[in-house]
């Protein structure tokens, strides 16, 4: 599974990711007669420079059923953003980042601009940073911006 969120107060994502934890595992040990954890390990997660990496990202999530081959193309996975991003399907779960709004000046603009992100495929050096950074829980960006978050986490 694959989120990307944008935090609003210290420790936001922790927190939303416990509380997720307890509530989607207490559902599904419910739903389906089971004991246990449903995931190994702690979540894993990166800081993404936003200006650079945030449509890439979006792309990069959205395309993964498409790449299990789940899917032949990403708005037939139901669980995915995409339908939303480019169809406008209702989801209350969804806030758009401003900048995916800078890609249209109304709605059905933004959604075509977006769905033509996809008629070009992400490039292997670009799936395969994504992975590794999450993987290894690095920053993602570029210099200036891992040399901006290197000197915020000093301070603390």
């Amino acid at each position: 599974m694959h989120l990307l969120v944008t935090p609003f107060k210290d420790h936001g994502i922790s927190h939303m990711m416990q509380d997720l934890g307890r509530k989607f595992v207490r559902y599904i040990n419910h739903t389906y007669k089971r004991t246990g954890t449903l995931w190994e390990g702690r979540y894993k997660s990166s800081l993404i420079d936003s200006e650079k990496y945030l449509l890439i990202c979006m792309r990069y999530i959205e395309m993964n059923p498409d790449r299990a081959s789940m899917v032949s193309h990403p708005g037939e996975y139901r669980w995915s953003s995409y339908g939303y991003n480019a169809m406008g399907k209702a989801n209350t779960r969804i806030t758009n980042h401003i900048l995916y709004e800078t890609l249209g000046t109304d709605i059905e603009l933004l959604q075509y601009a977006y769905r033509e992100l996809f008629n070009n495929h992400l490039d292997k050096d670009e799936i395969h940073s994504i992975r590794e950074t999450l993987n290894q829980e690095l920053v993602l960006g570029r210099d200036a911006f891992k040399e901006k978050i290197e000197q915020m986490t000093k301070s603390k």
